[in-house]
């Protein structure tokens, strides 16, 4: 078990400082940008889905990083939103993004961490060091109210502003109802996974470095917050 939780501990830490180093180098590309105020261009880059599903993971990285056996009501929500996230954020960049993209320079490594290492490291070091079982049916149901609310400030901010974060999120130049569609597409897309990582959190092995913890357990029965 020892050793599980010494790996465990050092796969955590590796994704977290890719996480970390690929978000520094963004924050200080977006400072030397010239496009926008800096208070505008910082708003902007924080309002990336991928942006914000690598934070997460950073958070979650970070803590399981500190304690491989990590637990408890609101963590276990962080957990699944960022697994979630940075897998819909590989996913959607492989598939319609990345012909787009092209990053030179200290954005192309950026990207790389962002786009390539983080979703599928978070996944892997899931799969194999858990900590589980985490999920359940009110986890899954608290971790879509990011997805929402992001949704709701992409629209409303975009529709304050005109700026919007991605071409298939642009309502000014696909409509609105194109718009929202693209975007629920992808909660749905998040939906599914979250079924696959529920029904996988209860089928596969209870890991070493989680530990036996009930899902269902109560808030109320010493968890970790």
């Amino acid at each position: 078990m020892n050793r599980v939780r010494t790996a465990s501990r050092i796969w955590h830490g590796l994704l977290f400082a890719v996480v970390l180093t690929s978000l520094v180098i963004q924050m200080v590309l977006s400072a030397q940008g010239t496009d926008a105020p800096a208070v505008t261009r910082f708003i902007r880059l924080f309002s990336y889905f991928t942006i914000q599903s690598n934070v997460l993971v950073l958070l979650a990285a970070g803590s399981l990083m500190i304690d491989p056996g990590r637990d408890g009501r609101v963590w276990r929500v962080l957990r699944l939103d960022s697994l979630l996230g940075i897998i819909v954020t590989g996913i959607v960049y492989a598939t319609i993004l990345a012909g787009e993209s092209d990053p030179h320079g200290a954005g192309w490594w950026s990207n790389l961490g962002f786009h390539y290492i983080a979703p599928w490291a978070a996944l892997a070091g899931w799969l194999v060091f858990g900590p589980r079982p985490r999920i359940d049916l009110r986890t899954i149901g608290w971790a879509f109210l990011w997805p929402a609310a992001w949704i709701g400030y992409t629209l409303a901010h975009g529709g304050t502003t005109d700026w919007f974060p991605y071409p298939f999120t642009d309502a000014t130049t696909v409509g609105y109802p194109a718009a929202v569609r693209n975007m629920l597409m992808v909660a749905v897309m998040a939906a599914v996974f979250a079924a696959i990582l529920w029904f996988l959190d209860r089928r596969l092995p209870q890991t070493a470095a989680g530990g036996p913890v009930p899902v269902q357990a109560s808030t109320a029965g010493g968890e970790k917050s």
